[in-house]
């Protein structure tokens, strides 16, 4: 309970907003609700929305998804990117490494465990015949982003069939 799905009128994410501020929006007839709460009512009649819709279309600028070390975890889903394993020993790996002009990039950057962060050492995967599991991406957009990580922790799974990103980052076989 809490967090609230806005959608634009095209249903594209536009934001995480609390539930007050959905609840306002819908009482004004400024947006319709799409998902509710069975377990939360205000009153009787009144459920709880998950998702909301506005009624009116809004242009928003573009918001690209900042490089951190958080990001790029959530974005390989907590796993190494050569062999699979997840835990707590992960850090960042540059595909090509500084020291040959790699840059601190979305395309540039993986996860890696310490064994293999230290395997691969200053050569490119190929040269250490590592090959990535997925190759390093930009992520689409800082709400989907954002909503995918809710979606994967389990809080609001309802949220999946309106945010794209969420279907991509899966967490590969290992």
């Amino acid at each position: 309970m809490g967090h609230v799905l806005v959608l634009n009128a095209s249903y594209e994410p536009l934001n995480i907003t609390t539930w007050r501020r959905a609840m306002v929006m819908l009482l004004k007839g400024k947006a319709e609700g799409l998902e509710h709460d069975p377990s939360h009512a205000i009153r009787p009649d009144l459920l709880l929305p998950t998702v909301i819709r506005l009624r009116q279309f809004v242009r928003v600028p573009y918001r690209q998804v900042p490089l951190t070390r958080r990001n790029v975890f959530h974005r390989d889903s907590h796993i190494c990117q050569y062999c699979g394993h997840g835990g707590d020993t992960l850090s960042i790996d540059h595909v090509v490494p500084r020291s040959r002009g790699g840059t601190d990039s979305w395309e540039n950057v993986a996860t890696a465990c310490l064994p293999c962060n230290v395997r691969k050492a200053n050569r490119t995967p190929r040269e250490a015949g590592m090959p990535l599991l997925r190759e390093p991406r930009r992520p689409l957009g800082s709400l989907g982003f954002e909503a995918s990580r809710q979606i994967r922790t389990g809080q609001h799974q309802e949220w999946a069939k309106y945010v794209v990103e969420s279907q991509v980052i899966q967490t590969p076989a290992a």
